[in-house]
């Protein structure tokens, strides 16, 4: 089995209320808030230059953002790593990302902060 590289994937909801259910791994909140991110962050991921050797996002946590509305979001993301995989290029997948969310301003029913996105390899 070719081997698994992780990547950082933060950004921030605008239109999602922090609440102190979201830092519970296990409350009904959190898992549902959760569910949802992986039904957009993957697919668009999957469509990305990484796509066909991503291998899915895993939400590490939810914190409060800037503004009383806000929700930041800390995922870990993988893909496979090989000599027949393109290296990892950060920037060039934050702009991918950017583009799918025009201009990191909408993810699925979500507003974004444009100034959050952050992709590290």
């Amino acid at each position: 089995a070719p081997a698994v590289k992780n990547f950082t994937l933060n950004f921030t909801i605008t239109n999602l209320q922090f609440t102190a259910d979201l830092e519970k791994p296990n409350s009904r909140r959190f898992k549902s808030t959760e569910k949802v991110m992986y039904h957009y962050i993957d697919p668009l991921l999957q469509k990305s230059s990484i796509g066909p050797h991503f291998s899915g996002c895993k939400v590490m946590g939810f914190r409060p953002g800037k503004s009383r509305d806000s929700t930041g979001v800390d995922t870990i993301c993988s893909y496979a790593k090989g000599s027949q995989v393109p290296k990892f290029n950060p920037a060039e997948v934050y702009q991918e990302l950017r583009r799918m969310t025009s201009g990191i301003t909408k993810l699925g029913i979500y507003s974004l902060d444009n100034k959050s996105l952050y992709v590290n390899g």
